[in-house]
């Protein structure tokens, strides 16, 4: 009788361990797209062999031996194929054809899984995983699925899209990587900081989904927010001298910090002004400023990520919204805006003046946002223009801002808090 606790061994290794397996395949084979082919061929007999004969010693070791022995298997299979072309061509009087290669099956014995070699192996597999030639959407597919170690069903749950239309992304992402011969290796130095910024974006963009889910009932996606960091956390271990790469794992923290008071007993929203600060995660902000800590005495300033993570930290150490620094939070919006212009930031900018300025000096940066163009089609702007408006006394001009916005907002949860703040309107 099968054991379920074997399939629920095999998905807990496969979670830790994929990236390092795939990685480790990859090296192996020089095929990106094989090797993650290989590991999920090995993946699907551990769930058959596992729950049936028990878990092995070693599982890790266990599915890079079994994807290992698939690839042996392949390569056999290509040089016998390559081997009877040749014969036939000889027949033809074609002449000439080399055989395939037979390399591999003859060095079964060596030791795949190499210590020395793993940190790079994940680290390449991320840069690969996210690298330039491929969608935004793709990159974050597949950064999930390799290195994340989530299935094609659990990446489509957590982006609310089907899971065919993941398995096609994942697919094509494959396929483009083999096209473009993406080689399977950390960059060299000189372009390690261009591509580095594709791999922070992937994981920001992927805790950006869990933090602040766009569409569906929950406000908050756990699981998505909770790989994230794991991933920033990886990436930390794996480039400690890159300050970014501590900004964005301190922005990460620091934001997850809040979780726990960001929801009520219902799952409802509850709003900065109302949190219970005493269920912020303590050990996550010290995480967080650490991380932050590390950002400053690298002594290069502080870039995207470590700006956006001191403003978290601003919301962190005070003991309430009156008691936090506003005039640093402003000024730490204008040095992001000035480094990544965006109207997202300036929309964040307008909300810190408020609170240090007056909700009048804010709405002269709202309306200059609205009359750009900026935001639309978002519920944001006419979100906060509609707070601004409240705390101006001025009724109904915020009630048709705040209907907009409940018009264009897709999660259930922030469309409920809208409802509430146009009702308390009368």
């Amino acid at each position: 009788m099968a054991d379920p606790t074997g399939r629920q061994a095999v998905a807990a290794v496969w979670r830790i361990e994929s990236a390092r397996i795939v990685g480790a395949l990859t090296r192996y084979t020089g095929d990106f797209a094989l090797a993650e082919d290989l590991a999920q061929e090995a993946l699907a007999e551990a769930l058959v062999t596992w729950p049936r004969d028990g878990v092995p010693r070693n599982p890790a070791g266990w599915l890079l031996t079994t994807g290992r022995r698939r690839a042996i298997d392949a390569f056999r299979r290509r040089s016998a194929r390559d081997e009877r072309y040749a014969a036939l061509a000889r027949d033809l009087g074609e002449g000439g054809i080399v055989s395939g290669s037979g390399g591999p099956a003859e060095e079964a014995d060596d030791v795949l899984w190499d210590p020395d070699r793993i940190d790079d192996d994940v680290l390449a597999l991320m840069f690969v995983s996210c690298h330039p030639t491929l969608s935004p959407e793709a990159r974050v597919a597949l950064t999930l699925r390799v290195v994340g170690g989530l299935t094609s069903d659990e990446i489509a749950t957590a982006f609310f899209v089907p899971t065919a239309t993941v398995q096609a992304r994942i697919t094509r992402a494959k396929k483009t990587l083999g096209a473009a011969r993406v080689p399977f290796a950390v960059p060299p130095p000189e372009d390690r900081q261009e591509r580095l910024g594709s791999v922070l974006s992937v994981v920001y963009l992927i805790f950006t989904e869990g933090s602040s889910a766009s569409s569906g009932d929950d406000l908050i996606r756990f699981d998505l927010a909770g790989e994230a960091q794991r991933l920033a956390r990886v990436l930390a271990r794996l480039m400690p001298e890159e300050p970014e790469v501590h900004g964005l794992l301190a922005l990460l923290e620091l934001t997850a910090a809040r979780f726990p008071a960001r929801i009520g007993p219902d799952g409802e929203p509850v709003l900065l002004e109302d949190q219970d600060r005493r269920r912020w995660d303590r050990a996550a902000i010290r995480r967080g400023r650490a991380a932050l800590a590390r950002v400053d005495s690298a002594g290069r300033g502080l870039g995207y990520y470590g700006l956006q993570a001191a403003i978290a930290e601003c919301h962190a150490v005070a003991g309430s919204v009156a008691e936090t620094n506003w005039e640093r939070v402003v000024l730490l919006y204008e040095a992001l805006g000035r480094l990544a212009p965006s109207p997202v930031v300036d929309l964040n900018r307008a909300v810190a003046v408020s609170m240090a300025q007056g909700p009048a000096a804010a709405l002269a940066i709202v309306d200059e946002l609205a009359a750009g163009g900026a935001l639309t089609g978002s519920h944001l702007l006419p979100t906060v223009r509609g707070e601004l408006l409240t705390r101006l006394g001025r009724a109904d001009a915020a009630r048709a801002d705040l209907e907009t916005a409940i018009r264009l907002c897709r999660n259930d949860r922030e469309r409920a808090v809208l409802q509430r703040k146009v009702a308390a309107l009368g």
